[in-house]
């Protein structure tokens, strides 16, 4: 195996078309194999655009994950537990409790979310929803 891997942004398909409104996924953990922890780039292509869907880490998910959200390009607004955080690029945005509903819009065209995640002190294991995609 080769001791490392690299692939700009362009290079990593997406497996699905986006809906309306909604974000370009980059699946990152699959197409370079992580297998320690989540990781996922969404890219928003249009302002109003989901760049992380509403979702807490405990419902369909099935996983107790804490996730952190870095804004690589563009603006997002989240929404953390009822609070607005405004996310330009540069901003990293850290929600440790599972349970706390958080998403995501972008407010610029081509805002760029990398959101990684795991479940502390527990061996990392394919969430349900990237099951459907991919296997492993």
């Amino acid at each position: 195996m080769a001791e490392h891997k690299a692939a700009h942004i362009t290079e990593i398909p997406s497996p699905v078309e986006p809906e309306p409104g909604s974000y370009e996924w980059k699946p990152i953990r699959h197409h370079f194999d992580v297998r320690s922890f989540g990781v996922n780039l969404n890219i928003g292509p249009a302002a109003g655009d989901w760049v992380i869907e509403e979702h807490s880490e405990i419902e369909a998910s099935g996983t107790r994950h804490e996730e952190l959200f870095f804004v690589s390009a563009g603006h997002a607004t989240f929404e953390v537990g009822g609070e607005q955080v405004d996310a330009p690029a540069g901003t990293f945005v850290f929600v440790p409790d599972p349970a706390v509903r958080r998403s995501a819009r972008a407010l610029e065209p081509g805002t760029t979310v990398l959101a990684i995640g795991g479940e502390p002190g527990v061996a990392y294991t394919v969430s349900g929803w990237e099951k459907k995609y991919f296997t492993g």
